[in-house]
């Protein structure tokens, strides 16, 4: 197979319908069948008709060849962008030869409403009171602006009568919640050969057309701070048109504008507004090339239905007794509805979505139903999720009530466990009207859950009954398997809790009265989400809810979106999330606009913390400090915390003003982390036996751990003792940590990176409290918050703060690809062009990863038979490789061709990760779509050998494309090409192995959160 691109993006989605970048980032990755078959050069051509994109054509913009073997795309460069227009744009590759040769792909994306300028700074912080519209210039159109559309809601006037309520009438606690407003639009139009909706809300929407639902977001518009960006959707709405008369329909729900969100108890809920309102336009083309709009005013008619409450925290009330039936049809009576209010006409905050929705990826059926007493049902999905219940009953009689709480865990009873739910109430109702059948899903709520209790349903069968799963759609392009069944368990945990916690921002945990975005968590556990799936576009968004949540001095706050009750001023480790993660994620994507969009608010943050700190020690300015959050034992202290990160920060940022050429900028940068190193080591290290001795203040093992991971020890002798007193404190713990978010995620590569990984591996495959393993043990599903979340001794901790269902702890993830199966790139790489493929087998049998980076498929599997070690390599066109084979005689290594059998990763690329022992019912959602992007790549064992030959055994001479260049009594270091390769070397167990960990009994006791017993069985 020839050199040729694939997967091609328009900033980092595919086919994106409705931007309003007026540059767009257009990338594509490559692969070939050839070893050393490389990119030479590249050809961008976009035009709105696709024919103009054939030779002889006339595209808009064409780049001609251009000649950088290194590219992986390009930013628009052509005249400029119209709004509401397809724009097909086709790359063409040529490869370096010989031979040489083209290859080329096609796709297309579609601008919305608007095409704002592009490339500019984010808005920068906001002097406006918290709660207050304010628009940004460089991110919003002008009130004038295309947009012909009101904001509309339903008036809430006249107040109904109240009457006392009857049994069935109220459902439980409507927590001061009113109904879901439903609003339609009856219009005449004829066959369209085109036809878009542009949608928004303040609060949440379903859209509908004729009666049928547009599109398959859920949750939409999404969390922004409404006070600074509003996102809108665009949807291709051709089909749905009919010749005559049409209906457009929507119902609304408070959503995060103006229902229940945080913990504080002051300020609950209506953060935003009061009431949910609506906007929309539907633009149609006809036959005869005119044009006829439809935009939300006052001629819309409104009325409430059976969504009697909806909440994201509190839950979702149907009483089918309110239905409208045949609301969103043509023909329907509306004229007992009253006339839609319109708001306002106020557009300048609306922007469009730059990344996928959250949507529906899959269902899982029960693992387990009983029947606790007369009329209600536990039943145990087998899986921690975010998402609902969907329910399929018989006849419900009026005003019989069915009733649906969710939990994570069981009690010691058996019963459902909410005490961790906090004010969370997470109840779905469903109150009947004599009808049947009947099914029951809720549409604006969704709920952290392993187990719902459904009680008012006399007889329950197992069909009837599924768990939805929710969260934003980025596309999976990671996959890790080894030979550790408890270490697979952890994997599957660590990505359930991605997807359980991405849901339009980054949140902690999707079960309780929080689910926030705080900024440590996301950037601790970033590096292992941008392994499991392609986080470009979700990152992309949520660095806009940061910048928009910074204060008026330039901070970054600890929460984005910003929320009342949470405190502003950003805290050590946290705020300099809004530092960290866009750097992590220009080394991943290669995409400088992370950048650029940053470093006005990265310099914003480093210029504030040292104006506040001029002796350079981070003591003032330190918001709420939440240390080393849940860490046992002793406490690191917190100025070694703030200024390692104060130093931390201030390096990266001078890193990105390197990046974007802005020198001088850098110089000073890189002085003042400098300087604040020295300061670190005069006033928090200790030195003595001529540097032998190290001490971090504090002696914790925190403190040595951002030590060593941010540089700040002054030579390499203190470094090496850093390390070394690092390696003791592990090892007098258990060996077992005593870290919380922040140091958790530097423990296994800092001690890898240190010659340490025999402990990194110790403490992965540890099984007593504290490890990660000891959840996987008691059934979790999903990583703790904890490390002692539930005990058998002890039982649940605290439920003010014990989610079994939060991500920072998985961090860890990061090194199972890079540490466990040796795929890494090396420091200086930039979207894996330079990679570093070294396996740490530890005792370990076997392991794999695959990965689709920016440049196409990086793929390690190594196995480990007696005294041999076999290694497979898969490096992408336009890439090299470092290949580091362990082994006890150097001498006995063999470079080889192709693999036999299986392609590197092909055993863990080939496991889907949702494919949990056949849960699903319906096998043809939309699951883990990155692990269907070229299959074929790793197929068959009959390939080209790069010079026209087939060669049946997959074996290849080395020839040119390996070359080795070190070795060393533990392993051979060599440089490959792109293209597949095989090492085969001696490698026997060593002289003292490491002591056999004692396994940790598992336990069936009911109170075991999260599962009692996993659906994954393996026997550890």
């Amino acid at each position: 197979m020839a050199l040729r691109p694939y997967a091609l993006r328009c900033d980092h989605r595919t086919t994106p319908l409705g931007i309003d970048e007026s540059a767009p980032m257009l990338s594509w990755r490559l692969v070939s069948g050839r070893r050393g078959e490389d990119p030479a050069a590249y050809r961008i051509r976009v035009a709105e008709r696709p024919e103009d994109l054939d030779e002889g054509g006339q595209p808009l913009w064409d780049t001609g060849r251009v000649e950088d073997p290194a590219a992986i795309g390009a930013v628009y460069e052509g005249p400029p962008l119209r709004a509401r227009t397809r724009y097909h744009w086709r790359v063409t590759v040529w490869a370096a030869g010989p031979p040489t040769g083209s290859a080329e792909d096609t796709s297309w994306f579609e601008t919305g409403m608007t095409v704002r300028s592009s490339d500019k700074p984010f808005g920068g912080p906001s002097d406006r009171p918290f709660g207050t519209l304010s628009a940004t210039p460089s991110e919003a159109p002008s009130a004038a602006g295309p947009w012909r559309a009101s904001w509309i809601a339903h008036d809430p006037r006249p107040i109904p009568v109240m009457d006392a309520p009857t049994e069935g009438e109220r459902a439980l606690d409507h927590h001061g919640l009113a109904p879901c407003p439903l609003l339609r639009r009856a219009f005449p139009a004829s066959t369209a050969t085109r036809a878009r909706l542009y949608v928004s809300a303040r609060g949440l929407y379903e859209v509908r057309l004729n009666g049928t639902r547009v599109g398959d977001a859920e949750l939409a518009p999404g969390w922004t701070d409404y006070t600074r960006r509003v996102q809108y959707q665009t949807y291709d709405v051709t089909e749905l048109l009919l010749d005559g008369e049409n209906v457009l329909a929507a119902t609304v729900a408070d959503g995060w504008w103006s229902g229940f969100v945080g913990f504080e108890p002051r300020r609950a809920g209506a953060h935003y507004g009061s009431r949910p309102q609506f906007l929309a336009e539907l633009h149609s083309t006809g036959t005869d090339g005119r044009t006829t709009t439809i935009a939300t005013d006052g001629l819309w008619r409104t009325h409430t239905g059976a969504i009697r409450h909806a909440d994201l925290l509190m839950g979702e009330c149907h009483d089918l007794r309110y239905a409208a039936d045949g609301w969103d049809l043509p023909g329907f009576d509306d004229s007992g509805w009253t006339p839609a209010l319109a708001v306002d006409s106020d557009h300048r905050l609306l922007v469009a979505s730059v990344d996928e929705p959250v949507r529906a990826t899959a269902t899982l059926r029960p693992r387990s139903l009983t029947r606790v007493r007369d009329g209600v049902h536990v039943v145990d999905f087998g899986q921690n999720l975010a998402g609902r219940v969907r329910l399929r009953l018989g006849r419900l009689a009026p005003g019989n009530r069915v009733v649906i709480r969710h939990g994570e865990a069981l009690d010691e009873s058996g019963a459902l466990y909410t005490a961790n739910l906090r004010t969370a109430a997470a109840t779905d109702i469903l109150i009947g009207d004599g009808r049947a059948p009947v099914v029951f899903e809720p549409r604006f709520t969704y709920h952290g859950f392993r187990y719902a209790e459904i009680s008012g349903v006399p007889h329950l069968d197992e069909d009837a009954v599924v768990a939805v799963a929710l969260h934003s759609d980025t596309p999976w392009t990671g996959a890790f398997d080894c030979s550790d069944p408890d270490v697979r368990r952890l994997h599957t945990c660590v990505g359930w809790g991605q997807r359980s916690n991405f849901v339009s921002v980054p949140t902690d945990c999707p079960q309780r009265d929080e689910r926030l975005g705080w900024l440590a968590d996301a950037q601790v556990f970033l590096p292992t989400a941008a392994l499991n799936a392609d986080v470009a576009a979700f990152y992309t968004k949520w660095l806009r809810d940061v910048d928009d949540a910074r204060t008026p001095d330039g901070g970054f706050t600890n929460v984005a979106p910003r929320l009342v009750g949470v405190a502003d001023e950003g805290a050590p480790g946290w705020a300099d999330a809004g530092v960290i993660i866009p750097w992590h994620l220009y080394r991943t994507y290669g995409d400088p606009r992370f950048l650029s969009r940053a470093l006005p608010g990265m310099r914003a943050w480093v210029e504030l913390i040292h104006r506040h700190n001029p002796d350079l020690i981070w003591r003032r300015r330190v918001g709420p400090h939440f240390s080393d959050w849940l860490a046992p034992g002793t406490p690191t202290p917190r100025d070694v915390i703030a200024t390692a990160y104060f130093a931390h920060s201030a390096r990266l940022t001078a890193r990105a003003a390197g990046v974007l050429g802005q020198r001088d900028v850098a110089r000073d940068l890189h002085k003042l982390a400098s300087d604040i190193r020295e300061v670190f080591v005069e006033r928090f290290v200790t030195t003595a036996d001529h540097g032998a001795t190290v001490r971090v203040e504090g002696d914790t093992q925190t403190g040595y751990l951002i030590a060593l991971a941010f540089g700040l020890l002054p030579t390499a002798d203190a470094v090496d003792g850093a390390a070394r007193r690092l390696a003791e404190l592990i090892e007098q713990a258990g060996p077992a940590l005593r870290t919380g978010f922040l140091g958790v995620a530097l423990a296994a590569p800092v001690l890898d990176a240190h010659g340490r990984d025999d402990l990194a591996h110790a403490l992965l495959r540890r099984t007593d409290v504290p490890s990660w393993l000891f959840p996987v043990r008691h059934g979790a599903t999903t990583i703790w918050e904890r490390w002692d979340g539930w005990t058998p001794e002890t039982g649940f901790r605290a439920p003010s703060m014990n989610s079994f269902n939060h991500y920072a702890l998985g961090s860890v993830g990061e090194w199972l690809y890079r540490g466990v199966a040796g795929l890494d790139q090396k420091p200086d790489s930039i979207a894996y062009g330079e990679l570093s493929i070294r396996p740490r087998p530890g005792g370990l049998t076997h392991a794999s990863a695959r990965y689709e980076s920016a440049r196409g498929t990086v793929a390690v599997r190594w196995r480990r038979e007696g005294d041999r070690f076999d290694l497979d390599v898969q490096v992408p066109p336009g890439a090299t490789a470092e290949v580091r084979v362990p082994t006890s005689d150097p001498e006995s290594v063999h470079a080889d061709g192709e693999a036999d059998g299986e392609a590197a990763g092909e055993a863990a690329g080939e496991r889907g990760q949702y494919e949990e022992r056949g849960q699903y019912v319906e096998r043809g959602q939309r699951v883990e779509r990155g692990q269907r992007v070229e299959r074929g790549q790793y197929d068959g064992h009959k390939r080209d050998d790069g010079h026209g030959r087939d060669n049946a055994h997959g074996r290849y001479d080395v020839g040119a494309h390996v070359t080795r260049v070190a070795a060393a009594s533990d392993h051979a270091l060599y440089r490959v090409a792109s293209g597949r390769y095989r090492f085969t070397a001696a490698l026997t167990a060593p002289a003292s192995p490491r002591p056999p960990l004692t396994p940790t009994p598992r336990t069936s006791a009911p109170a075991a959160p999260s599962s009692v017993g996993s659906h994954a069985e393996d026997t550890p």
